[in-house]
């Protein structure tokens, strides 16, 4: 369907190409339809405009907008992108201000709107997000804008703080209530693990020595015990430094994220660890008595958990790493589409 939409679009385009200059411009400049594109991310339109008509990147909206001002708005990374392909004329379109005398700074401090806020789950994601926008925006202007004051004489930063207040403490609870849960589960593994490092599948002998010593699932079963205790504990303090950590603006940038994917990391490797103990266990005790079926069978159910761990936290996994690790590399790479 998109590309069925994309062809109808140049077959209407080409249509209108036919009509004179000024009736073209015109009909953009009533439409407003130039600005639409870049509002919803239509970048693909948006170029096949440009191509006809490069001046139309100089074009503004009723507000005062350019395309790149409205990219900001609606947080459209890919519009915003374009901005890199430009030239020396970007130096110019990003000293634009709107009618109430934001520059792109200040829109880039503004609150997204609910649609583009909620492209990530969780508040500290969506706050982390934010601050990434109001970041690589600051990347382009001059140090003149960073303290320009708009209409409500507010700074970039002034705005960004006070419009994000609500989006900072809905952050600050979220990624509470997720180490607090996280940390409980983190907790019960390293309790069952310090447990079970003390207690050899099968008894000991005369002398105290496991029975299964010289068996090689009693080494695994040893292993991955001591992989679930030292995991867990790696989770349990990196949710409890989440807990007490103090919750500026700028630690939604990296800090508290990262300190949250190297704990779920660490709690699923604790997860994984905590299975594979358990199935060398069934190997070692009932290995003879049922000629392997019956630990074959529960070995295969314990992998379950793991399974649904991954499918119900595969997105978020995505989310953190993208956003962490390379930020830059996945929301503001310049594309294939140029304005001209």
């Amino acid at each position: 369907m998109r590309r069925q939409a994309s062809q109808l679009v140049k077959g209407l385009w080409e249509q209108i190409l036919t009509l004179p200059d000024t009736e073209i411009l015109q009909l953009i400049q009533e439409t407003q339809i130039f600005h639409d594109a870049a509002k919803i991310g239509n970048i693909e339109f948006l170029t096949l405009l440009t191509h006809s008509y490069p001046d139309l990147m100089w074009k503004v909206d009723s507000n005062g907008c350019s395309i790149f001002h409205v990219a900001v708005i609606n947080r459209q990374e890919r519009v915003f992108s374009l901005i890199y392909h430009i030239g020396a004329v970007k130096d110019l379109i990003k000293l634009y201000t709107d009618n109430e005398g934001n520059n792109i700074l200040h829109l880039a401090g503004k609150l997204a709107p609910p649609s583009r806020l909620n492209v990530v789950s969780g508040a500290a994601l969506q706050m982390q997000r934010e601050l990434l926008w109001f970041k690589e925006v600051k990347k382009i202007v001059p140090y003149s804008l960073l303290e320009m004051k708009n209409g409500d004489h507010k700074t970039p930063s002034e705005l960004f703080s006070e419009k994000h207040k609500k989006l900072r403490k809905d952050g600050e609870e979220w990624m509470k209530e997720t180490a607090t849960s996280c940390m409980v589960v983190a907790t019960l593994i390293a309790t069952v693990a310090f447990a079970a490092a003390f207690t050899a599948p099968g008894g000991n002998n005369d002398t105290g020595a496991p029975i299964f010593l010289k068996d090689g699932w009693f080494t695994v079963f040893v292993i991955s015990d001591a992989g679930a205790m030292f995991s867990s504990t790696t989770s349990i303090m990196m949710f409890l430094s989440i807990l007490t950590a103090r919750y500026a603006e700028d630690d939604f940038l990296f800090s508290l994220p990262a300190k949250l994917m190297v704990g779920l990391i660490s709690l699923f490797a604790s997860i994984v660890c905590m299975v594979l103990t358990f199935s060398a266990t069934f190997f070692l005790v009932y290995k003879e008595e049922k000629k392997g079926t019956l630990p074959r069978l529960v070995a295969a159910l314990a992998w379950l958990p793991i399974t649904l761990y991954v499918v119900l936290n595969c997105r978020l996994w995505i989310a953190l790493i993208h956003s962490t690790c390379w930020p830059s590399r996945f929301m503001f790479r310049p594309g294939k589409h140029r304005l001209y």
